[in-house]
This record gives structure tokens, C-alpha cells and sequence, in this order.
């Protein structure tokens, strides 16, 4: 079945609307606000710090830890349990293997650098503004990095390809639909999150990852745009 017009009239190719800060905790080394449609992300980032226990420190390569929550009441369904849950442990997975192959951590040995992300409020592709959030606070915090890290759900509604699927695309009445979350290094093209709720074969699945490496780019840009207006804004003032 043929999804012509989008629930919130978007074009097939184009994301909600993407606001990404940076620095925006006080008391954290790196930290971002990422929101993409009404889905928000904060990310705080702390250290590279030596870490303890000292038996888990390795000598010759930092440690990175990321934590995923989603607060009670965030979502549009129902509320979420307060404290880790499956869900949250199997995100704070995937999006620490997301940005591992962007972060040089040889640079930090016997140190550990913590990622804490958190979603106030979230209205579906809550795992990739996660993510985008805490690439920005990575870099924020001074962390040598290959590049950012980018990341967008593409899917199909019905028989059409879309391009960050809202929470209303992702349940459609009288249509199936197909989530495919994608993170990736712009600089390289290495996917380094690729997660699929649904069944497509593969020319579907080639079409979605050139839709997503489009919107990456798009997303990687408002990246770097937020790391811009933080450090380069302060000297244009000065």
C-alpha cells in the first residue's frame, strides 16, 4: 500500500525539525541538547578520568561507558518503569557501539570516559537522538575523535521509503511499517549501527541506507554547526 502524504506533511526524504546545542550543562566536561521533532535529548559527558576499580582500567586504551535513560513520562504511550530495565540496557549497548569506532580512546589509557544520556521527551527515534546528542558532548568535552556520529531511523509505511519515521509512522493504521535505525562516520561511511524492526529484502534495504546516508550528512552538519556556535560564536564576540 502506497503512503502518499505523510501524517505531519513532511516529504519522504525529510526529517523532523532539528535544534542541536552544545555545552549546555554547567558542571559536566562535555555536554548537548540534540531535539529532532518532539523528541529531546540531553547528553552529559564526565571525564577522561582514571578509573576505579582499578582492576577494570586497561593500560592501553581508555574505557567507554554510555548509560540510556528515558524518564517515566516521557513518551506519548505508556509510562516508563523509573530506574534500568531491559530496554534501556539493550540502547545503552547499541549506542556505546555506535560511537566506539569514532572515539580514539588509545589516547586515554587506564581512564574511562562516561556518557550519560537522557530523554526528557520523546516522540519516537529516541536511540538516535541519543546518540547524536552524545557525539556532540563528546566532542565537547574535548574527546579525540575520528569524526561525529550521526544517526537517523529510516523504514518503510506501507510499499514508501521514509526518512526519520515519527511515532505515528511507526504504528500506521491499516499499513505495516519498518524501523531501521542507522548510525555512521560520515568521513568513512562505516555503519556502525544498524538495527531493523521489520522484514525487507535487500534492494529495500540499499535503498534505506542511501536515504539514511543522506540524512546523516544533513544531521552531521547541525552537528558541527552546535560545536561552531559554541566555540567559534565566543571568539567572534571577543
Amino acid at each position: 500500500m502506497q503512503y502518499k502524504k505523510r501524517y505531519d506533511g513532511r516529504g519522504h526524504d525529510e526529517t523532523r525539525p532539528i535544534i542541536a546545542k552544545a555545552g549546555v550543562l554547567q558542571n559536566a566536561d562535555g555536554s548537548a541538547y540534540f531535539k529532532i521533532g518532539e523528541t529531546i535529548a540531553y547528553a552529559a559527558v564526565y571525564g577522561p578520568r582514571e578509573m576505579y576499580p582499578r582492576r577494570l582500567a586497561d593500560p592501553k586504551r581508555g574505557v567507554l561507558r554510555v548509560n540510556y535513560n528515558m524518564m517515566p513520562f516521557s513518551g506519548p504511550g505508556e509510562r516508563n518503569r523509573p530506574g534500568p530495565n531491559r530496554r534501556a540496557k539493550e540502547i545503552s549497548m547499541v549506542s556505546e557501539k555506535a560511537l566506539l569506532p569514532a572515539v580514539d580512546l588509545e589516547k586515554y589509557p587506564n581512564c574511562v570516559i562516561d556518557v550519560f544520556i537522557e530523554l526528557p521527551q520523546t516522540d519516537a527515534g529516541s536511540r538516535c537522538a541519543g546518540i547524536c546528542a552524545a557525539s556532540i558532548a563528546l566532542a565537547d568535552a574535548g574527546i579525540t575523535m575520528q569524526d561525529m556520529v550521526p544517526a537517523i531511523a529510516v523504514g518503510y509505511v506501507g510499499d514508501t521509503p521514509v526518512v526519520d519515521l515519527s511515532y505515528d509512522e511507526e504504528q500506521p493504521e491499516g499499513m505495516e511499517a519498518v524501523d531501521v535505525p542507522v548510525a555512521l562516520i560520515p568521513s568513512t561511511g562505516e555503519i556502525t549501527l544498524l538495527q531493523m524492526d521489520g522484514i525487507v529484502d535487500a534492494e529495500q534495504l540499499n535503498t534505506l541506507l542511501e536515504k539514511a546516508k543522506d540524512a546523516c550528512a544533513v544531521i552531521a552538519q547541525k552537528q558541527r554547526e552546535a560545536l561552531q556556535e559554541k566555540y567559534l560564536g565566543d571568539a567572534d564576540e571577543e
